[in-house]
């Protein structure tokens, strides 16, 4: 109701999380997701740019970096965490607890762990609707909707059910 006069989507201003990325060591893309309204080709730009200057900070730095300049309204931050093959990166809001944000990258990754049984990048490759799906368990429209892992868990449990029982129907 309330977005009804923002177009269905909330202003920027309000949005705790204005993206999420996820991108492998080389820098290629496995997961991009903006909230912000950005057009495709600035898109492209800030993921490079968010990219090399992650990849660029030494391992004994803190996950985080203030002043997003690059990004559309620059109150912004990048949260990120490198696991294996992989840097999942989120922009929020420059009022986002860091702590917070990296607890919430830590649910995801371990969702899906669990979902995947040891989640690697060829599962977000290959699996993206899926992904995709947790993700917006977690989070919806830029805002934090659920953090408990079980929750989301049985939300996902939920879809493969329904899943599984239209595929049976398909075969009658």
């Amino acid at each position: 109701f309330f977005f009804a006069f923002f177009g269905g989507v909330p202003p920027s201003s309000l949005l705790m999380i204005k993206g999420i990325l996820i991108i492998n060591n080389h820098g290629k893309p496995r997961l991009l997701k903006f909230y912000d309204i950005i057009p495709y080709a600035l898109q492209q730009q800030l993921t490079g740019e968010i990219f090399r200057a992650v990849v660029k900070r030494s391992e004994e730095v803190c996950n985080f970096l203030e002043g997003v300049d690059s990004w559309p309204g620059h109150d912004s931050k990048i949260i990120y965490r490198h696991y294996a093959t992989l840097y999942f990166i989120l922009i929020v809001d420059s009022s986002e607890s860091e702590l917070g944000i990296l607890d919430l990258i830590q649910v995801f990754v371990e969702t899906l762990d669990r979902c995947f049984e040891n989640v690697c990048e060829l599962d977000l490759i290959f699996h993206s609707d899926k992904v995709h799906y947790i993700l917006d368990e977690i989070i919806m429209g830029g805002m934090v909707v659920e953090t408990n892992k079980e929750e989301i868990l049985r939300a996902i449990d939920g879809l493969n059910k329904v899943t599984s029982s239209q595929r049976g129907l398909g075969s009658s």
